[in-house]
């Protein structure tokens, strides 16, 4: 267990880093309302309601911690790959956003659907963003009277509904008006499929992935 006084010299020693937080990971629960993250690379032990070089700590759970990164809240998940983000603009005017793989080789990462914080999984075998009607309600998406459609899975032709984001946001990166679907399955992440993909030029490197904005 880390005394309140260990966590208080903690953050005196890295007062000093003012900078926002380019990269932010998840790396578990330390007690009930502490969580260790790792910022820039470097482990910091983080209370609820504290902050360090622009990530303050939210909420803590037993696979998971919300976060509020310079003004805009994530959830962070344990073994998902950080948060990085690739430039310092917050008003969605950057250009490039750079995803680590997790666990699995998989791409996972958070960011917000209008304004709403999600938890997105790479897709590329996907055509269009793809969200369960639980994350639906839950961010505020009108999907009930949408366009209805089918779509082949791996279980199977399912129903959808056929809608328009207003905005997607991954880092400081912003696009409007991308196509998605609503499906009425559980889903764990919300799908980052071509209809958000296709707006960016894509580069992988190993467990390394670059999403620049077309012009």
């Amino acid at each position: 267990m880390f005394a309140l006084r260990t966590l208080s010299w903690v953050c005196l020693l890295f007062a000093a880093g003012s900078a926002a937080a380019q990269e932010v990971t998840f790396n578990g629960r330390l007690e009930e309302r502490m969580a260790l993250l790792v910022i820039d690379g470097v482990p910091r032990a983080l209370a609820t309601g504290q902050a360090i070089k622009g990530v303050k700590l939210l909420a803590v759970t037993g696979d998971s911690a919300k976060v509020d990164i310079d003004g805009k809240q994530l959830v962070l998940r344990m073994g998902a790959g950080p948060v990085r983000l690739g430039s310092t603009a917050k008003d969605g005017t950057g250009t490039e956003v750079i995803l680590t793989a997790g666990t699995g080789g998989h791409f996972i990462t958070g960011g917000s659907i209008n304004g709403q914080a999600v938890q997105f999984l790479v897709d590329t075998g996907a055509t269009s963003i793809a969200m369960s009607q639980t994350d639906a309600d839950r961010i505020g998406v009108q999907y009930r009277n949408a366009q209805r459609g089918m779509a082949a899975t791996a279980n199977g032709p399912v129903p959808i509904h056929r809608v328009m984001l207003n905005s997607v946001r991954l880092g400081d990166v912003e696009v409007y008006n991308v196509e998605a679907v609503v499906m009425p399955a559980q889903m764990s992440h919300v799908l980052l499929g071509n209809s958000f993909l296709t707006r960016f030029q894509m580069k992988r490197e190993n467990d390394r992935m670059t999403l620049t904005k077309r012009l």
